[in-house]
């Protein structure tokens, strides 16, 4: 293995440290022209192994010109490394530029960056997308010798991850010699990201570096002081402990899984903090200007913490952070191993954790993800194939760069690992839909915006259809955002539109870390001002609710399954386990728990399937259409991460026939045909594909007007041309993404492979007690009575809010099998309400402690 050259090895030195065998690895690995993935720890110097060879070739022949692209999945991150890397090459004297490209650059700096680029800049996909369709990008590429891709396992697999494999297929073309290089602490199959980082799409082109193992973590699991709730809850009972453990150490980061959840927890640490703690609030929808302050006043140790959600999952380089927080259920254990890494940080000392289940099965995830961190092992699915859509958008934009032929193009696309097996009818159709759009579309001129030559190259046709590109280029489809602005006072961040359509003047709600008032709509900005009190609802963000792993799944199942693995449960869900094994049977590890059960006139259905929400969504609509099929007159169901629950007018019986394996067949065919599902995954399709547009110049689209053309097209080529590129990527989409069929089929799966236990049971289970205290329920349509419905509307609100629930399941149970432990208080809706109030009066953050102030 080679060494340092000066001034590195002597920068090394005197900080008393030395090189680590992957850093060293990864520039002998640069001295032979390899590309290279590296799988380090955290705290490991990952970033540095990467930058490391780029700064000793410009050392040795320093030259001006673009030389390193940095990509990162977040601009946060981006940020953050130019900050780090600035350090060093000061400290050598170096003389090197670097800089960030990203949304949030200004426009002088980036033309200037096109003029004069710096030898090393820091981008994102979208930036990247952008910059390859300037008419002048094979100049401004032109000496780039590596693209680094940071926190890589967050970006292959996805649309954006697409996004970036065509680009940099894009850049292998026009610079033939440039290494590509992948970091990463958390990756479960190695040989799909070196695919994804080699120029011909094949593992064995990028060599794979694994550096030495760091410290184990130190885990802990932090419970409420009184009652552990059944199900439901977002953690905030456990605050109070929280706080305690954020009073008693340096820095802590608070992570939670939802920008909503982020909001609550924000505003519970508030309420507790007597000490004036200095505590920030950081996620997505709040505006560049408070992420920033958040993050330099983090940085700058101003902060005792921060309530964070995945805008602060990868790579802040914080040192000084003593403890990571996790509230909810990890979902992963990669993502949870990610989130732990950004305390300490340091390689060789072990970071410190505490986990905060909100309920019961969430006690059995957490102990499952620190289970399976303390065995060293990761969960994770391999890399999708890539998707249409985002292969019609590059199409245009190369073409928007310049003139190619078809065939150059084909073969180009190919050797991007997402699209290694795209067939030449895939891309030929894409081509046709991105020319004219298509057979059904080719007679009106808005969807003409490519022509051929007389020698068969492709070219844009006019400047038009370019700045449309650029304003449209990327693949995050968001929902409708809609400012909210502080009357006579600064932009606060964004709120779906959705959900201020649900406010009337007056109406409380809780944003940025502030409790305010609506007052109404100005144009798209959401005027609001303080408020002082009241009953504030907090926004909640579609697709912001993180899976639970096929994984980490399958441990649950196996502790669940297993008494003997009980003994590392706290004593209250251990008691809960064994008034479920009493009263009907454990879920197995391999099969399907059905239990069925009279209540208040009804009957329920409850399979434990224990594949996320989204999985069990889908579930519940095939179930509930088979069980409408039987004559079972379902009437709802509900879903959460670990069951499907459904409700009927008559007993079912023969559940076997509700779930065999083709449930996915006509079913599930019949089910997307007349749902709406199909056509809001269109209308996502359709925009990152170009077919609508999402931006206009001087004009922004509403949702409303979207959604129109969107269904209107649809209803177009159903008719007309079935098989149009979009529809097959719509179809492709909802069976991966919205519907998670695979998902179902796994439960299916193991339903046939390990046989379906059905309980018919008497009364409600404990393990059911969860799930029908759960709030958001879809409503079957079809052939019940419009009084029936209305009945077992009011019936399950009874249930949700679980009094009687509580106390019949304990009261009959208990009377079999001594309680230990857990004293569980029946809480009735007044009582509720009445806690709620307690939580009151209001408590305004002060100094640092809200990025707004």
């Amino acid at each position: 293995m080679g060494t340092l050259p000066e001034p590195f090895a002597g920068w090394f030195a005197g900080r008393g440290w030395a090189p680590r065998p992957h850093q060293l690895a990864l520039l002998d690995a640069a001295r032979r022209g390899e590309s290279a993935l590296l799988i380090a720890p955290t705290g490991g110097g990952k970033t540095l192994a990467g930058f490391l060879p780029s700064l000793v070739d410009l050392h040795a022949r320093p030259r001006p010109g673009l030389h390193t692209l940095y990509v990162s999945p977040l601009k946060a991150l981006a940020v953050d490394i130019a900050r780090n890397l600035m350090t060093p090459v000061e400290q050598m004297g170096l003389g090197l530029r670097i800089e960030t490209r990203t949304g949030d650059t200004p426009a002088n700096r980036r033309a200037r960056q096109r003029q004069d680029p710096p030898q090393i800049l820091l981008t994102t996909p979208e930036s990247l997308a952008l910059l390859l369709t300037l008419e002048d990008a094979p100049e401004l590429f032109a000496g780039l010798g590596a693209v680094v891709v940071d926190e890589i396992h967050a970006l292959a697999g996805t649309k954006r991850g697409d996004q970036l494999a065509l680009g940099l297929a894009r850049l292998a073309t026009l610079v033939p010699g440039m290494r590509r290089v992948g970091l990463s602490a958390t990756v479960a199959h190695p040989d799909p990201l070196r695919a994804y980082l080699s120029t011909t799409a094949r593992p064995d082109d990028v060599a794979l570096v694994v550096g030495a193992g760091g410290a184990e973590p130190q885990i802990d699991l932090l419970l409420p002081e009184g009652r552990l709730p059944w199900g439901g809850e977002m953690g905030l009972v456990t605050m109070p402990e929280v706080y305690r453990r954020i009073r008693e150490a340096g820095v802590t980061i608070v992570f939670v899984n939802t920008r909503a959840q982020a909001e609550l927890c924000f505003q519970a640490l508030w309420r507790l903090n007597d000490d004036n703690l200095p505590i920030g609030l950081h996620h997505g929808s709040l505006t560049v200007e408070q992420r920033r302050k958040v993050e330099a006043a983090m940085a700058a140790g101003k902060l005792r913490a921060v309530v964070a959600t995945a805008s602060l999952d990868l790579g802040i380089d914080w040192g000084a952070v003593d403890q990571v927080v996790q509230v909810g259920a990890p979902k992963g254990v990669a993502r949870l191993l990610q989130r732990i890494g950004r305390a300490n940080h340091r390689m060789d000392e072990p970071s410190r954790a505490v986990l905060v289940p909100a309920n019961r099965f969430e006690v059995v995830e957490c102990i499952a993800a620190r289970q399976a961190i303390g065995a060293q092992e990761l969960d994770g699915d391999p890399p999708r194939p890539g998707g249409l859509d985002v292969l019609c958008q590059h199409i245009l934009a190369v073409a928007v760069a310049g003139p190619f032929l078809p065939d150059d193009l084909y073969a180009e696309v190919r050797r991007a690992a997402p699209y290694s097996m795209l067939t030449r009818e895939n891309f030929d159709d894409a081509l046709r839909f991105v020319e004219d759009g298509g057979y059904a579309l080719s007679n009106y001129d808005r969807f003409r915006r490519l022509f051929r030559d007389a020698e068969g190259r492709v070219h844009v046709r006019s400047n038009a259809v370019a700045r449309q590109l650029r304003m449209n280029l990327g693949t995050i489809v968001d929902l409708p955002m809609l400012k909210v602005r502080l009357r006579g006072g600064p932009v606060l961040g964004e709120v779906e539109e959705w959900f201020v359509s649900s406010l009337t003047p007056g109406d409380a709600f809780i944003f940025a870390g502030q409790l305010l008032r609506f007052e109404g709509l100005d144009g798209l900005v959401a005027l609001c001002s303080r408020a002082s009190g009241g009953e504030p609802r907090v926004p909640v963000y579609g697709g912001s609710r993180m899976p639970l792993s096929t994984w980490l799944a399958a441990r649950v199942r196996g502790i669940l399954a297993d008494p003997k693995a009980w003994k590392h449960l706290p004593e209250p869900v251990q008691e809960w386990l064994r008034l479920q094994r009493h009263l009907s049977t454990l879920p197995p590890k391999d099969g399907l728990l059905v239990e069925t059960f009279p209540r208040g006139g009804k009957f329920f259905l409850l399979a434990y399937g224990f594949e996320g929400k989204l999985a069990h969504q889908t579930l519940g609509m095939l179930v509930t259409k088979r069980m409408e099929r039987l004559g079972m007159a379902p009437l709802g169901y509900l879903a959460t991460d670990y069951v499907m629950a459904a409700w009927s007018a008559f007993e079912p019986t023969g559940v076997e026939r509700l779930f065999e394996e083709d449930l996915l067949g006509e079913e599930l065919e019949e089910w997307m045909a007349d749902s709406s599902m199909l056509r809001r995954s269109f209308r996502n399709i359709a925009i990152v594909a170009g077919l609508i547009e999402k931006n206009h110049p001087n004009q922004e689209k509403s949702r409303r007007q979207m959604t129109m053309s969107a269904d209107l097209i649809y209803d177009v080529l159903r008719k007309h041309e079935p098989q149009h590129i979009l529809l097959r990527a719509t179809r492709q989409e909802a069976a991966t993404g919205l519907t998670d069929v695979a998902r179902i089929g796994l439960v299916l799966e193991r339903a046939r492979r390990g046989g379906i236990i059905h309980r018919a049971l008497d009364r409600v289970s404990p393990l059911a007690v969860p799930s029908l205290i759960e709030k958001g329920r879809e409503w079957v349509a079809g052939g019940a009575e419009d009084a029936l419905l209305a009945e077992a509307a009011a019936m399950v609100e009874e249930v949700t809010e679980g009094a009687e629930l509580f106390s019949e399941t304990l009261a009959e149970l208990t009377d079999h099998i001594p309680a230990r432990g857990d004293r569980d208080r029946v809480r009735r809706p007044r009582d509720r309400a009445r806690d709620n109030r307690r939580r009151l009066p209001w408590k305004a953050p002060k100094g640092l402690a809200t990025p707004t102030s």
